[in-house]
Parts: C-alpha cells; sequence; structure tokens
C-alpha cells in the first residue's frame, strides 16, 4: 500500500509500473525476454554508470532500423542517492521506467525499499543472479546451509552475534568491513583459525577467489581487494567469548564492580525474564532501569528482528551499557536512552512489550505510564527484591481488569567450598510479575 506521500506519484490516475531488473553478476547481463523487452521499451533507464553500459548493447545492438524510427532512445539517468530517488521518480510518472539493480533486487538490493514506497502492485520484478548466490557455487556451499549478513552501510560489531562454530557466513560489505576487519572480529571471538574466502569480481573474466587464514590477513594489512566483492567466513578455533545460547554467563559483562557482581540481573533470574517476556520478530521493547545492561543485551541479542530501548540514568552504569552493547554487537537493535523514567517514556516509540528492573522511587508513576500506552496483546514483566517493592506491584496488579497476572519467586542457591566442604550458598530471592494486557470487551454489544 503506497504511502501518503507517494500517492502523489498516480494523481494523474495512471497507475505507476516500474520494471526493476536485476542485471546478476555476469558481465554481459544475462537476461530474461521479458527483462530485455522491458529495456528495450523503456523510455527511462535508471541506474549507475557501470549498470548502464552493461545494458548498452541492449539499446543499441538489437533494435532495428524501423523499431529505432518509431521509437526515441530511452533517457538514461544516473541513480541518485535514496533520498532524491522518489522525486526524480515523480517527474518521470507518465512514462516506461526501468530501473537497473545489482545482482538480485529482492536479496539486500534496492527492490526492498521501492516495495515500501510503492507497493507490489506497482512494480515487477526481474530476478538475477545475486553476488551471494554466485560466491556460494564458487565455493561449492548450499545456500541453505550458510547465514547471509550484510555490513554494507552497517556497524561492522553487527558480525558478533553471527560467530559462532559450524555457522558459514557470506557477508556483503563495504570500506569498513575489509577482509582484515573481518579477520580481526574472528580473532576477537576466539575464532582466530577462521577461514576466509575472498570473492572478487564475481562473473567477470578477471573474477579471482582467494582463502586465507585469520591470522594471514592480519599479517598483510597493506592488502587491497577489488571493491566488488564478496567475504566467505568459516569460524574455526575455541570461540567462547561470545554465547551460543541464551543465558550469557554474568562474568562475560561490564559492570560497575568486579566480574560478575555489579548492577546486573544475574544469569538465572534473566533466563526467566526472557521467558517471560518472549521476545518476538518486529517487537518494540522498554528495559526501563536497565543497570549495566544485561536483560537488554540477551533481548537485543537472541531476537535481533526486535528494537529494544534501555533507559539508564547512572553514569557508571550507562558506560557499562555502551561497553556490553559493543562487545556482544547489538549496535543495531539496542538503543541506549541516557536519562530516567517516566519522564524520558514519552519520546519513545511506543512499546510492546516492557521490562522494568529498576525505577528509584517512580514505580507507580512508571507502571500506569507503560501500561497506559501499551496495545491490547502485550506484555509487563515486572522484578522485585524488596517487600516495598513487591507490594506495589501486587496492588497494581488488583487494580486492573483487562489483564492477566503471572508471578513467581527465582531463588538460587549456589554451590560453594566452605572447610574443604560443598556448601549451598543462598542468594536472596527475586519475583517476577508479569502482567499481559487483554482486549478490552465491549459489554453493550
Amino acid at each position: 500500500m503506497m504511502q501518503d506521500s507517494d500517492k502523489d506519484l498516480n494523481k494523474k490516475g495512471r497507475r505507476t509500473c516500474i520494471d526493476v531488473i536485476g542485471l546478476g553478476v555476469a558481465e554481459h547481463a544475462l537476461l530474461t525476454p521479458a527483462a530485455q523487452k522491458a529495456i528495450q521499451q523503456a523510455e527511462v533507464i535508471i541506474g549507475s554508470d557501470r549498470q548502464l553500459a552493461v545494458i548498452s548493447q541492449l539499446l543499441t545492438g538489437n533494435i532495428d532500423e524501423h523499431q529505432a524510427q518509431a521509437k526515441p532512445e530511452a533517457k538514461q539517468v544516473i541513480l541518485p542517492p535514496l533520498s532524491q530517488l522518489l522525486a526524480l521518480l515523480a517527474t518521470h510518472q507518465q512514462l516506461r521506467v526501468v530501473i537497473l539493480a545489482s545482482g538480485d533486487p529482492l536479496h539486500y538490493g534496492i527492490g526492498r525499499w521501492l516495495l515500501t514506497k510503492f507497493g507490489k502492485d506497482n512494480l515487477q520484478f526481474h530476478a538475477g543472479i545475486s553476488s551471494i548466490q554466485a560466491a556460494c557455487h564458487a565455493l561449492g556451499l548450499a545456500l541453505q546451509d550458510v547465514e547471509v549478513l550484510s555490513l554494507h552501510g552497517r556497524p561492522l560489531a553487527k558480525i558478533r552475534p553471527r560467530l559462532k562454530t559450524k555457522q558459514t557466513l557470506v557477508i556483503l560489505t563495504d570500506k569498513h568491513s575489509q577482509p582484515q576487519h573481518l579477520a580481526q572480529e574472528c580473532i576477537n571471538a576466539g575464532f582466530d583459525q577462521s577461514i576466509i574466502w575472498v570473492c572478487e569480481l564475481l562473473g567477470y573474466a578477471q573474477q579471482r577467489i582467494r582463502a586465507f587464514t585469520a591470522t594471514q590477513l592480519m599479517a598483510a594489512s597493506a592488502l587491497s581487494f577489488d571493491p566488488l566483492h564478496v567475504s566467505v567466513v568459516e569460524p574455526l578455533g575455541t570461540g567462547g567469548i561470545l554465547p551460543n545460547f541464551p543465558g550469557i554467563e554474568d562474568q562475560h559483562f561490564v559492570t560497575d564492580r568486579e566480574a560478575g557482581k555489579g548492577m546486573i540481573t544475574k544469569r538465572e533470574v534473566r533466563l526467566q525474564i526472557l521467558s517471560l517476556m518472549q521476545p518476538a520478530k518486529g517487537d518494540v521493547i522498554w528495559d526501563i532501569g536497565a543497570g549495566c545492561g544485561g536483560v537488554a543485551v540477551e533481548l537485543a541479542y537472541w531476537q535481533q528482528d526486535a528494537k529494544v530501548y534501555a533507559i539508564e540514568h547512572h553514569p557508571a552504569r550507562l558506560s557499562c551499557l555502551a561497553a556490553n552493547q559493543q562487545r556482544f554487537g547489538v549496535v543495531a537493535n539496542l538503543a541506549i536512552i541516557a536519562g530516567r523514567a517516566p519522564a524520558e517514556l514519552a519520546t519513545l516509540p511506543v512499546a510492546n512489550k516492557v521490562f522494568i528492573g529498576g525505577s528509584d522511587g517512580e514505580l507507580a508513576s512508571v507502571l500506569a505510564l507503560s501500561w497506559q500506552q501499551l496495545p491490547a496483546g502485550g506484555v509487563l514483566v515486572a522484578s522485585a527484591v524488596t517487600e516495598t517493592t513487591k507490594y506495589q506491584l501486587q496492588h497494581f496488579a488488583q487494580s486492573l481488569s483487562d489483564q492477566q497476572t503471572e508471578t513467581l519467586q527465582v531463588a538460587i542457591s549456589k554451590g560453594t567450598k566452605l572447610a574443604g566442604q560443598l556448601m549451598y550458598k543462598p542468594n536472596l530471592p527475586v519475583t517476577l510479575f508479569k502482567f499481559s494486557k487483554y482486549e478490552e470487551v465491549d459489554n453493550e454489544k
């Protein structure tokens, strides 16, 4: 469905129809008859210099004299930044437009952006072979056995949650994620024996594929690669620095005290919170009183398609929170909000899931505001250690008519040696409340 700002493109009543053509990775585009026809009938063709050069033969070599006289030559336009593309298309809304794309336009290409602006009914896509497919075929890798990651225009730290034993990564990169950068990330994660294949100029006569170990690449800092390349990473080594499963060990977090101590929700309690919140794709989650980030980091790490907002005001804890964001690579979907609740909550996107781990004496107002903005189907989870906090949460539960309350207490005793004997030392019990918001029932119906 088109957005309001895009409806102007159709104000004359003609449906916008743009052909989006993937040129694949071959030096000479391998196009279907339908794609060739779209190019030959186009009145405006938009693409990069390289892409326009690739289809130049189609524009000149395959049109007979009669066709050339009947149809004027297509206008060729260099693809502008996306921020300017809508305005450009608006000036050509009554013309047959073709947009050229490298590889496959719907696999980390321009196609997704166009869909958000025009909707699928106004676009005709022509698939091409992507560089990811070409790299996998060149190396004999089944596509379903690899994980694809784009670091193009994205923070390098995004690779960190993906570095796992027996998980091959195919990576689209830019100048900030060159093979040497990837090698450094592998070494930092304990995968110093990793193999990195660099696949350059796939589909061209100059195609070259080279394999390096992470240590070899780090010793070759001056080695350069063609900008048109894909990197394939096979993590090898002991690893153990980044987690493989929920329940990150406390000592792996940066805190405001010694390792494993400080202002973080401890692992056993954190696992219960994750279970109660069930982070899912598309969730918007608030972590209020995030401390050093134990809960926020785990939520963002294990559900990378959710957006987590961690609210904290204490300077030392904010510093630890930022360090943990970088350490675990949750730089794209964890936002750190420096401030206090409830004041900062009004500035945030509406959350469908909320965790309250601390409130600095403002629990009543934080609960009220969080619950008020929570949509039907939303979840609010809160933790309590003191009797005062437990009472406030119990009182809040009694005041609600459109919720279901689930509560449990986590009491953990950890083994330790005392005088050569194994003893179990109890931690303070933590009480958890989960409030689920239901749709209001209209009693008049």
